[in-house]
């Protein structure tokens, strides 16, 4: 049964549901231990956002998600990662890892399209599944690059390489290859650093209209961004999750010292 949590009195009644929820979870890469004992709940149509110093483990704990790690020997879970409704551990052995990150998709740090024309870098994981209908492919793609608010851009150009795209239209074409599949969850690892403030505030708008229908784990070093786009912040520090809360508590009153120390620019 997925978590259920009262947060915030200025909406008592309101009932916030955990899509996804990490207990005890660790991580090494060989024998270094990245992430110790995370804890955290990220719920349902809200953005949490991750934030610390360089080297704490917002990335490590990001790709933990959608199973990245598995690509390279020598890592290792601990705990779980429960995905809810179907209250089942993504990190379990007999989970597919294809198969979660077709439901957690992920956008990473600079704009990485495919050498493919528009069409096929967001249809891409609909054919990794099996999809070859090319009407529901059309459809599919259609409906990703309009949620990407990007189809009035490109929609003449489909067939044209997607690096003739300037690096914020490729950025939203990145975010509609994750949205393509339908995800339940989509993760974000610094999805503004490489981009001009333009561009930045586009994809800040898109975040914000993306949470009403995906919930969104965002990992930001921009703690103003942090405070703009999230509902929720999770402050990691050497692997440990510090403070966790709702945003505007993490950023005018947190409750550990070493939070304010950072959002205060005090440490790191």
């Amino acid at each position: 049964m997925a978590a259920v949590l009262n947060v915030g009195a200025p909406t008592p009644a309101e009932q916030l549901v955990a899509k996804a929820r990490t207990s005890d979870l660790n991580f090494y890469y060989g024998s270094f231990q990245a992430l110790k004992n995370i804890n955290l709940p990220v719920y349902e149509d809200r953005v949490t956002a991750l934030i610390g110093p360089s080297g704490c483990g917002k990335s490590t704990l990001l790709r933990a998600f959608n199973r990245m790690h598995d690509l390279y020997p020598g890592n290792r879970y601990e705990g779980e990662i429960r995905l809810y409704p179907e209250d089942v551990d993504l990190l379990s052995p007999e989970v597919d890892p294809i198969e979660v990150r077709m439901r957690i998709g992920m956008v990473f740090q600079k704009p990485n399209p495919f050498p493919k024309s528009i069409f096929e870098n967001v249809a891409y994981g609909l054919r990794v599944r099996g999809e070859k209908n090319r009407t529901v492919l059309a459809d599919k793609v259609e409906a990703a690059l309009k949620g990407a608010a990007l189809w009035n851009e490109v929609n003449k150009r489909l067939d044209e390489l997607a690096v003739n795209l300037s690096g914020g239209q490729q950025q939203r074409l990145c975010i509609a290859r994750a949205l393509a599949t339908d995800p339940e969850i989509v993760l974000f690892d610094e999805p503004t650093s490489a981009l001009d403030p333009i561009a930045t505030a586009s994809i800040e708008e898109l975040i914000h209209e993306l949470k009403s229908r995906v919930t969104i784990l965002i990992v930001t070093h921009n703690m103003q961004q942090a405070a703009r786009v999230s509902d929720f912040t999770a402050y990691m520090y050497l692997g440990e999750m510090i403070e966790f809360g709702e945003t505007k508590d993490i950023f005018i009153k947190p409750k550990n010292k070493r939070t304010e120390d950072y959002i205060t620019g005090r440490f790191g």
